[in-house]
């Protein structure tokens, strides 16, 4: 393997585990907050692409930059997050795990179909988001468009680290899973909380929407179920209920898939399914995780 084509694929990787790991990030916080695997998840990504689809011929012919449409999606995606939430979710928030889990593969099978009724199942083509030139690094082709798609993965990974850290709701969402009761008497909002876990969590769905669409400009109605297959494991990997820990497996997943499709192309998908297996067999908490005994 020569340099050039190894610096290739670790920018190849860093996009598709951005996408990745800000797909991980709804998983986490949910999980985080209500301990709840939110299986539709990775339909809320279809849902940003089809806005995106929609909305920037809207802004084209507006005169406005194509790439405002994110806003749109972040708008769509995060009010579809809220519905499913309060419609699908919180009538079952009482009934146990198992209840939650199947109302949540219930509801990312309704999406797609919903979808597939609304839009077809033909693949629809987006027009191009990012209009930037590709240049030559060490060897490599660099699209700018994909430098650009990692830096907002950074961007928006750091500002909600940072929400969570110093912000009076985020601190609501650190309290909340330690202990509700006590959260409640304190005077928070539970329900609120979990509510706008939920729009936050879909509306980076959408940018994950905005940095797909960028390299694979292709819209189904059935993309999010593989892509938030994939993001779970990313956030099993690195300890779900962990936001860094979120960012770390989504990485490490797009690094692994792409050098494996360089090696052997024929594997990249069962490799990524048995990364699963192994951490789950070996370390179930997460790279970042800890393993917490359970008080009998």
């Amino acid at each position: 393997m020569t340099f050039s084509l190894f610096f290739q694929s670790v920018i190849n990787g860093l996009n598709q585990g951005a996408i990745y790991a800000l797909i991980a990030l709804g998983y986490t916080m949910v999980y985080g907050i209500i301990r709840m695997i939110n299986f539709a998840h990775g339909d809320f990504i279809m849902i940003g692409a089809y806005t995106l689809f929609y909305t920037i011929p809207l802004m084209v012919n507006a005169g406005m930059p194509a790439w405002l449409s994110v806003l749109a999606a972040i708008i769509v995606c995060a009010l579809v997050g809220v519905v499913v939430e309060v419609v699908a979710y919180k009538p079952v928030r009482q009934a146990g795990s198992m209840s939650a889990l199947i109302t949540a593969l219930a509801m990312s099978l309704f999406l797609e179909n919903l979808a597939m009724v609304l839009f077809g199942a033909k693949p629809q083509n987006v027009q191009k988001i990012f209009d930037l030139p590709t240049i030559n690094v060490l060897g490599a082709a660099l699209p700018l468009n994909v430098v650009l798609t990692i830096f907002i993965g950074v961007i928006m990974m750091a500002g909600l680290q940072l929400f969570i850290k110093k912000t009076k709701m985020g601190k609501a969402m650190r309290s909340v899973p330690q202990d509700r009761d006590a959260s409640v008497l304190v005077g928070i909002n539970v329900n609120k909380v979990i509510t706008v876990t939920f729009a936050i969590g879909s509306a980076l769905a959408a940018v994950a929407a905005l940095m797909y669409c960028t390299k694979y400009p292709r819209v189904t109605n059935d993309m999010g179920s593989m892509m938030g297959l994939k993001a779970f494991i990313a956030a099993v990997l690195g300890g779900i209920g962990i936001i860094p820990g979120a960012m770390l497996g989504g990485i490490l997943v797009g690094l692994i898939e792409i050098f494996v499709k360089l090696i052997a192309p024929g594997w990249y998908e069962a490799i990524t399914y048995a990364i699963l297996i192994v951490i789950l067999l070996v370390k179930p908490s997460g790279i970042l995780g800890k393993n917490m005994g359970e008080k009998v």
